[in-house]
């Protein structure tokens, strides 16, 4: 027969992976912490769930709340749950990932001393296990880039492949063949739509220019190998 009493209690937090391409480089959303434990420490955004609220919503809640940014789709990444994860008491995480373009300057909040965007590649400690976290979210948001194409959403309206390769160079921090990528992502059926223009903006010769095509899922995915 179940006794509460025979389980002790535990807390439901929400931690969020939220990164984008800025200045050339991969950032992730980063906040500095103004409260005990980890003062002063980067970590990524996150906080309580209340007794009231789903996961989902309080991710949203405390996206707001500590950075200012909203509307993001926010997808279920992992969770985490080691004993002594979080030096209060015994917490259990529901990690989130979003991946998008154009998100605005953060602004920090509630318990968040400074909000900020930072390279992935100059985030060397965080509080908690955040960076196992951090490193689990890019890893997805990598992936992704492979078998839906969200790497068009980081171009214009009209880009050249070289722009979009230039996407997933940034995302995946590798270098890519030009002729090899050219030669894959014009090879997936709906992913690009050519507009029949041209232009120069890259150098040299002419380059065609391309629009999103209609695909949401890549046969044959992009591979980074």
């Amino acid at each position: 027969m179940y006794t509460p009493s025979d389980f002790p209690p535990f807390a439901v937090t929400v931690d969020l992976v939220v990164l984008t391409v800025r200045s050339d480089a991969l950032c992730a959303l980063l906040v500095r912490r103004g409260e005990a434990p980890f003062r002063g420490r980067w970590a990524l955004p996150g906080g309580f769930v209340r007794v009231s609220e789903s996961v989902d919503a309080a991710a949203a809640r405390e996206l707001v709340e500590e950075t200012g940014v909203s509307g993001l789709h926010l997808e279920q990444l992992a969770t985490y749950g080691e004993p002594r994860r979080d030096p209060r008491m015994r917490v259990v995480s529901v990690a989130y990932l979003a991946l998008a373009p154009d998100l605005p300057v953060p602004v920090a909040g509630t318990d968040a001393a400074a909000a900020s965007w930072v390279p992935v590649s100059e985030v060397s400690t965080l509080a908690f296990d955040h960076a196992r976290i951090l490193s689990d979210g890019v890893e997805r948001a990598r992936a992704k880039l492979e078998y839906t194409p969200l790497g068009t959403e980081f171009c214009g309206a009209e880009f050249t492949v070289a722009e979009l390769r230039r996407v997933y160079e940034i995302v995946w921090g590798v270098s890519l063949d030009p002729r090899n990528f050219h030669r894959k992502v014009t090879g997936v059926d709906g992913l690009l739509e050519a507009t029949g223009e041209t232009t120069t903006r890259d150098g040299g010769r002419p380059a065609a220019l391309f629009r999103r095509g209609p695909a949401t899922a890549l046969h044959p995915p992009l591979v980074r190998g």
